[in-house]
């Protein structure tokens, strides 16, 4: 039935193992929503039920709840390498969106590109979690993250269309998208000058319906947050919850999911159309060429 998600796996486990193989202090996003999941799910099934470096999620502290809750349960369960980085000084001095310092866009900004910029570089403290105490402590390891893998898909969302499978960044994380190297019959750039800073997008090629045909065959636990509990609405896209509203939809599992974007009810709504922050300005382009996801 999902004959076609064998040669999706394929490509992006290979991907994985290439990234791995050339890149030395990788790190992987994990944003807890869907894609970034199902990142992880390939990333075990790569690395033969280990994930051999650290998943990374920038926390806002202006989540939904159950998604930290979804986070830490899985992360304890699996036994991952979790860590979280965060703009303390933002939060401290109270200069968020949801405080009324600033807009959307600059919320994001400061909350995510500039926190995954100082986590990913180690200049700001990172929190990881200890498996025995259960809880979060400063992270020890300071060292830069040269190599960060993302769930980035190129249906999604406009700009992430120009992305490359492996796409340099200068030092700053800054990404220049006229200045991509082209990828020819599975032919990847890899031998980066030194300081380049690399996103590996191995689920460039899926689908939204291609993620959800994968969760429901590998039987993938997601955040519930994408299911209607009764009020006939879920999340389409998970986000900073000031920012993000549910779609209209009565789908309580991933089949109904699956069969409610086969019939087409979305093809003329953007996946995340329920993200505010999109709608400012140039919006997700803007934060995107200055390091956000």
């Amino acid at each position: 039935m999902y004959e076609h998600l064998d040669k999706l796996e394929a490509q992006s486990v290979y991907i994985f193992r290439e990234a791995y193989r050339k890149f030395k202090n990788l790190a992987m996003l994990w944003s807890i929503g869907k894609d970034s999941t199902v990142l992880l799910w390939l990333a075990r099934k790569a690395f033969l039920g280990h994930v051999p470096f650290p998943l990374v999620h920038i926390d806002t502290s202006f989540k939904i709840p159950e998604m930290i809750s979804y986070r830490d349960h899985l992360a304890l369960s699996w036994r991952l390498n979790m860590v979280y980085g965060q703009n303390t000084e933002a939060l401290r001095a109270k200069r968020t969106f949801p405080d009324g310092a600033l807009s959307r866009t600059e919320c994001c900004q400061a909350l995510k590109s500039d926190a995954l910029r100082h986590t990913l570089s180690g200049e700001w403290t990172r929190f990881r979690l200890d498996h025995k105490l259960k809880k979060y402590v400063p992270d020890e390891n300071t060292e830069p993250y040269t190599g960060v893998i993302v769930g980035v898909r190129a249906d999604e969302e406009g700009s992430r269309s120009k992305e490359r499978y492996f796409s340099p960044r200068d030092k700053h994380n800054d990404w220049n998208v006229d200045d991509q190297p082209p990828e020819l019959w599975n032919q990847f750039k890899t031998d980066f000058a030194p300081g380049t800073h690399i996103r590996i997008h191995p689920l460039l090629d899926w689908t939204e319906l291609n993620i959800w045909e994968y969760i429901h065959r590998e039987s993938i636990p997601v955040v519930s947050l994408y299911f209607d509990c009764g009020e006939g609405t879920r999340y389409r896209s998970l986000g900073c919850y000031p920012c993000t509203t549910p779609v209209a939809s009565k789908a309580r599992n991933v089949e109904e999911i699956i069969e409610e974007l086969r019939t087409g009810k979305f093809s003329n709504v953007a996946e995340r159309s329920g993200r505010a922050q999109d709608l400012e300005g140039a919006g997700l382009e803007v934060l995107r060429r200055s390091g956000y996801m």
